[in-house]
């Protein structure tokens, strides 16, 4: 069994509407119980790999991911990853706020630009950053993040994430 705690603007996407979403996750097996008042989610089935997939994705929806997204984790290539920027800058929310939007760039750009390059799946919610992807998208998206944290130019990102992408297309193709 396992617990996890969303914020409660995030229950009413994990249920979905007339409960669909909640339906689909516990067609793999799990069990979930919602508590609506609190935000408090009781996982359990009868696998513990199954529990924690299942609490993967909850989590997921939880951060802001869209269902859809958050349903490619029921697939094996797919992991999930989690960012505290309050790690990066400190608990001031003016800097948390100022790197979420370094993050997000203007009008959604620099978040669109690492999906598209990487082809991962990027939220930025609150104090958190997530990420969904196979394992060399992870990788990536992983390191232009870092990358925007640690004050690099987002110029300089693109580039990393353009020579990256050269890298796993010629692997890929095997040479």
């Amino acid at each position: 069994m396992r617990y996890v705690k969303i914020p409660m603007e995030r229950i009413a996407v994990l249920v979905g509407k007339n409960g669909i979403v909640k339906k689909r996750i516990e067609k793999k097996n799990v069990t979930l119980d919602i508590d609506s008042t609190t935000g408090d989610i009781k996982i359990s089935a009868e696998d513990s790999l199954q529990e924690l997939t299942a609490e993967n994705v909850v989590r997921a929806i939880g951060r802001g991911f869209s269902p859809e997204n958050a349903f490619l984790l029921f697939n094996d290539e797919y992991y999930f990853e989690l960012f505290d920027i309050r790690d990066w800058v400190g608990k001031k929310p003016g800097q948390v706020k100022r790197v979420a939007g370094r993050i997000i760039g203007k009008e959604g750009k620099s978040r669109r630009v690492i999906e598209d390059l990487t082809d991962a799946h990027l939220s930025v919610y609150g104090h958190t950053i997530g990420i969904i992807g196979r394992i060399d998208e992870l990788q990536a998206a992983r390191r232009a993040i870092e990358m925007l944290l640690e004050g690099a130019s987002h110029p300089s990102v693109y580039r990393f994430l353009e020579k990256e992408r050269k890298r796993r297309k010629l692997k890929e193709f095997g040479l």
